[in-house]
């Protein structure tokens, strides 16, 4: 049976549990580092109220940009445990709140952090699945000191974990795309690596199909800001993250304006991109080499 033909009763009491699922699962997915999935509890933009433990004003977030600000410290203490307990929820419709006692315990070494109080969160239900739109920390009680803050801070930045390695890989992506529609070669030379490779595996005949090294790669890309008009590449641009968070393969489409041959350049792309603190190490390009000999004029005899 589905949930749109349940009784009344029946969905609500389906519904209080997701929330209470949810409401569980924030404070489970922080303790286990799993960011990934803690993000997909909020939507894209979200209420967020610490003001009573950080003096900070309320505001508006996206869901990426809490995850990251949680990745960049909770990783770093020996451990935290966050304990829930009275998980009280109230629906109306497509929109719910949710309020939970908590008491919240941070470990580096022999220090200690125990802050107490209550959560409130508020949900909205779109497609059949609820999301959080707004969490509120009203604080009670601390024991213990705020200087585990230190050390875990210290050892979450020398020790990134997968969420925010995979973040860099993809606004590199981006960037590299960006830079080209830019025709901002200066930012493009910053982000290869020594010893970086770029492989073409389809390219036509009359382009390589494999550079090594920066400098090559370099060289290769010299006579884009002259031979390249109005270029877009990010419009449609998709990165699909991989297990290995210093990988991800990209699909995205081209369009260029060709100034030596006043052709246009349409392309399909796929892409393997392997980034390790930045920098590309490889990009793989996949594209169909007809369309790019003929817009490049490769296909023509030398005058």
């Amino acid at each position: 049976m589905t949930q749109s033909a349940m009784p009344p009763a029946v969905a609500a009491t389906q519904d209080e549990a997701a929330i209470r699922s949810i409401v569980e699962s924030v404070a489970t997915l922080a303790d286990t580092g799993n960011f990934e999935a803690l993000e997909t509890l909020y939507s894209d933009e979200v209420q967020i109220d610490y003001s009573s433990l950080s003096g900070e004003a309320a505001g508006l977030k996206s869901a990426q940009a809490l995850m990251t600000e949680w990745a960049s410290v909770l990783p770093g203490f020996d451990r935290t445990r966050h304990s829930l307990s009275n998980i009280d929820v109230t629906i109306n419709d497509s929109s719910a709140a949710a309020t939970a006692d908590v008491v919240a315990d941070h470990f580096v070494d022999d220090l200690e952090w125990r802050v107490s109080g209550n959560y409130r969160y508020e949900l909205v239900k779109t497609a059949s699945r609820w999301q959080i739109v707004a969490m509120t920390f009203n604080l009670q009680d601390e024991q213990g000191t705020r200087d585990v803050f230190a050390p875990a801070l210290t050892h979450a930045a020398a020790h990134p974990v997968g969420y925010l390695a995979r973040q860099q890989t993809s606004a590199t992506i981006r960037t590299l795309l960006e830079s080209l529609e830019s025709k901002d070669m200066e930012t493009f030379a910053t982000l290869w690596a020594d010893d970086a490779v770029q492989d073409m595996p389809y390219s036509p005949p009359g382009h390589p199909k494999r550079v090594s090294g920066k400098p090559a790669i370099l060289d290769l890309y010299s006579g884009w800001p002259d031979n390249a008009g109005e270029a877009n590449f990010t419009s449609e641009l998709v990165i699909y993250p991989m297990r290995d968070p210093d990988m991800a393969f990209a699909e995205f489409k081209g369009r260029v304006d060709v100034i030596p041959t006043k052709r246009e350049y349409r392309q399909t792309y796929g892409a393997l991109f392997h980034v390790i603190d930045g920098k590309i190490r490889l990009f793989r390009e996949y594209y169909d080499p007809a369309p790019f000999a003929w817009a490049f004029g490769l296909d023509e005899e030398p005058q």
